[in-house]
């Protein structure tokens, strides 16, 4: 048996190993779980339901929900096979992207998680006619919830959605998925099932994983990343158990145990700083072994031939103090998936060296995402780059001559069909010869590891007439312990410069290690000491770089990015404009207090 249509994943699974857990959730303080008989006929309950609201082929159904869960899942397969287009939005987005969601795909029903979302969705129902009512996925009193949504199939039922299974093509649209809109409004990426599908099959030929082994979800399903996961997960038999609210996150992992789980490279950045925060508690013995475990572990790489010292270091690294580390994450990962975004190498290696891989890939909600990934198989991972290109795809760099970077272009079945209602953008991102042009920049390393450098339009040049991508820059500062987030700015400038986020865990350590008298984040950035520390850590990051992309100046911020102040995207991207026009003025002082680097 095989499956074409993302409603086909469920049925192979239960031929192949039929799962007495395929998915669980904690509610009420234990574990559901659901065979994967029980999510077919939960699925079927679905399709029953939206049937008997009166819905017409085609129409829209919007899932509006913070996290996973199994019910997403089956609300998700529910509306495809049954013939109607699931539309995630994300949980993060704004009233305005929520309401212009809703209204350009005109969707009929909304089903939602949590009080917020449903006071959300009901101030905005009187200005969206099309919109008909909502249902809860979970209990909320007083409200349309599952149960009133879901309903038992009768045989009339069981056959209509037979005949609409049938008769649904591999090529027909399963999904609109609403990009994060780092410029401009949100465009509607239409994923077809054989998109989809075919991403899923590409991922599953390169996974060491089969139906022994578990994984935890806890990014949310309207993230194409961690939704096209959660199926490969499902077509191998991969039990998936769902985490609840992030303050229980540590307790699902004891508690699981699983062998794989993906993440945003902020969740590694922030589960680092909570190990710095955690040793600086600690006596001054267990301090200094931590320190010198992390010190270890930010030189291993991964195709050095390593010395008898530095196996016999990372031996007593890994025994004295980096399983604490993979005990609070279950004590059995294998591998953990990161998207989304570009991660530190310093972290890929520190992770990878305490006994816990990371596989860093890269891809776009256009691509179905992956385009390409780091493996585990032998000689699969190089820290530092998006690994290698995923199997039937065709990629391509558009280079100017003798240039070693370009654009990133892609063709294969996982390309999306288009952005809805807008032909004249879809046709803009397509070459004439049927390349799509993903708008980042890289270069091929090591034969056949792909490096993103930069989005192609963020790449500026200097009043000197240098070209500089932001990206690589960034990343490179972001290898400093001190720096969290970093902006480069430079674009008709006479030089480069940065806006700069310090980490605070490191500098507040920092500051209790030199004797210099600690306060609130927003006094440190103006001591001069920090300061000149701020200083002297540019100073060592720009000797590597080229003249041209060195940091001359920048200015210490003290409030971190998040997406409720409107300087991340939900999938935690930068939005580059919007912290332009937040720091308008101190981009300016920078530029007229002049080069000091």
């Amino acid at each position: 048996m095989d499956f074409r249509r993302l409603f086909d994943i469920l049925p192979y699974q239960q031929a192949r190993f039929p799962q007495q857990s395929a998915l669980a959730y904690k509610a009420g303080g234990r574990w559901e779980h659901y065979s994967i008989a029980a999510c077919i006929e939960a699925v079927n309950r679905v399709s029953a339901g939206l049937l008997r609201l009166g819905l017409e082929q085609g129409d829209r159904v919007a899932i509006f929900s913070y996290g996973g869960s199994p019910r997403w899942i089956f609300s998700d397969l529910g509306a495809q096979q049954a013939g109607f287009i699931s539309v995630p939005v994300h949980a993060t987005a704004s009233e305005q992207e929520l309401a212009f969601i809703l209204r350009e795909t005109d969707a009929r029903y909304c089903l939602l998680s949590g009080r917020e979302q449903l006071e959300r969705v009901k101030a905005l129902m009187p200005g969206l006619p099309a919109l008909r009512g909502y249902f809860t996925l979970d209990t909320l009193a007083g409200e349309p919830g599952w149960e009133q949504f879901v309903a038992e199939p009768s045989a009339q039922d069981t056959e209509h959605i037979g005949r609409m299974r049938e008769a649904i093509p591999e090529d027909a649209l399963a999904t609109i998925i609403y990009t994060s809109g780092t410029t401009g409004e949100p465009k509607g990426v239409m994923l077809s099932h054989r998109n989809i599908v075919s991403n899923i099959k590409a991922t599953m030929a390169l996974l060491p994983a089969d139906h022994t082994k578990r994984a935890v979800s806890f990014l949310p399903l309207s993230h194409i990343f961690e939704r096209m996961v959660a199926y490969t997960y499902l077509a191998m038999g991969v039990s998936l158990f769902f985490a609840g609210p992030p303050e229980q996150l540590l307790e699902t992992f004891r508690e699981a145990r699983p062998h794989y789980f993906t993440a945003v490279p902020r969740y590694l950045e922030k589960a680092y700083d909570e190990i710095v925060a955690r040793t600086r508690r600690q006596p001054a013995p267990v301090r200094a072994l931590m320190r010198w475990a992390i010190k270890v572990g930010e030189q291993y790489r991964s195709r050095r031939r390593f010395g008898p010292g530095y196996r016999a270091r990372l031996f007593w690294a890994r025994l004295l103090a980096f399983r604490v580390w993979r005990r609070h994450l279950g004590g059995k990962v294998e591998g953990v998936y990161v998207g989304a975004a570009a991660l530190q190498p310093r972290l890929a290696r520190l992770f990878t060296a305490a006994g816990i891989p990371i596989y860093e890939g890269y891809g776009l909600t256009e691509t179905s995402p992956v385009i390409a990934f780091n493996r585990a198989e032998p000689g699969g991972v190089r820290f530092g780059t998006a690994g290698i290109p995923l199997p039937g795809l065709e990629l391509k760099l558009d280079k100017q001559e003798g240039d070693e970077e370009g654009e990133i272009l892609v063709k294969g079945p996982g390309v999306m069909m288009g952005y809805y209602k807008r032909e004249a953008e879809t046709k803009a991102v397509f070459t004439e010869d049927g390349w799509f042009r993903t708008g980042d920049v890289g270069r091929i390393v090591h034969k056949r590891f792909l490096q993103i450098t930069g989005r192609k339009k963020d790449i500026f040049k200097t009043s000197s007439g240098k070209y500089v991508a932001p990206l690589e820059v960034e990343n490179h500062m972001k290898g400093s312990a001190f720096v969290e987030e970093c902006l480069v700015i430079g674009f008709q400038r006479s030089f480069p410069a940065a806006l700069l986020l310090p980490n605070f865990e490191a500098l507040e350590q920092w500051c209790r290690e030199h004797k210099v008298h600690w306060t609130a984040p927003a006094y440190m950035v103006h001591n001069n000491k920090v300061q000149q520390l701020m200083d002297e850590v540019l100073r060592q990051a720009n000797e590597t770089l080229p003249s041209h992309k060195r940091i001359r100046n920048y200015h210490l911020l003290s409030e971190p990015w998040t997406v409720e102040t409107g300087e991340l995207t939900p999938t935690f991207k930068t939005r580059r404009e919007a912290i332009f026009d937040k720091f308008r003025k101190e981009i300016e002082a920078i530029y007229e207090q002049g080069a000091r680097l």
